[in-house]
């Protein structure tokens, strides 16, 4: 299970998390207050739904929102280092993009979203398509993101085994 996995990970390691949310909201927070012992790892995350939020909280530069958009992989990975400066923490995860019913285009549809984890400056990012309702959307993406840190820590640290899938 990934959120026993991470536990082990962040404490083997000693890494402190951050997490940096639109589309999701929160929920990838939720997902971490969900584990026996995160408090040890998790001090806080962000939920940065506007444009403005993003800039302002997370040093989000408003020239990539310009030029890639406010739902791409370049977004996400201003956000997660954004979290991780702002935090102190040693890693981060950010979701971004259209959880729907409305607000999709041709270039960025409904169930498009952007993931971006940072691990001690290893940056991984992800432009994903799920499908489903709009809560449906964002558990995807939530659940997504944690097993996307989890297989980032790993690769960060060769030494660990195990599989980070729900």
């Amino acid at each position: 299970m990934t959120e026993h996995k991470l536990l082990q990970l962040l404490s083997e390691h000693n890494l402190k998390i951050a997490t940096a949310e639109s589309c999701t909201g929160g929920l990838v927070s939720g997902l971490l207050c969900d584990i026996p012992g995160i408090s040890a790892f998790f001090e806080e995350g962000f939920v940065t739904y506007s444009e403005n939020a993003k800039i302002k909280n997370l040093g989000v530069s408003a020239e990539t929102i310009a030029k890639y958009g406010v739902v791409s992989c370049e977004t996400a990975e201003e956000m997660a280092k954004g979290a991780a400066k702002r935090a102190n923490a040693d890693c981060a995860v950010a979701t971004t993009g259209i959880a729907g019913p409305t607000g999709g285009t041709a270039e960025t549809p409904v169930g498009c979203v952007c993931i971006s984890c940072v691990v001690n400056g290893q940056m991984h990012s992800e432009r994903l398509m799920f499908e489903g309702s709009r809560m449906e959307i964002r558990m995807q993406a939530a659940a997504y993101a944690l097993e996307m840190l989890c297989r980032q820590i790993e690769s960060k640290y060769k030494g660990v085994s195990g599989s980070c899938e729900l």
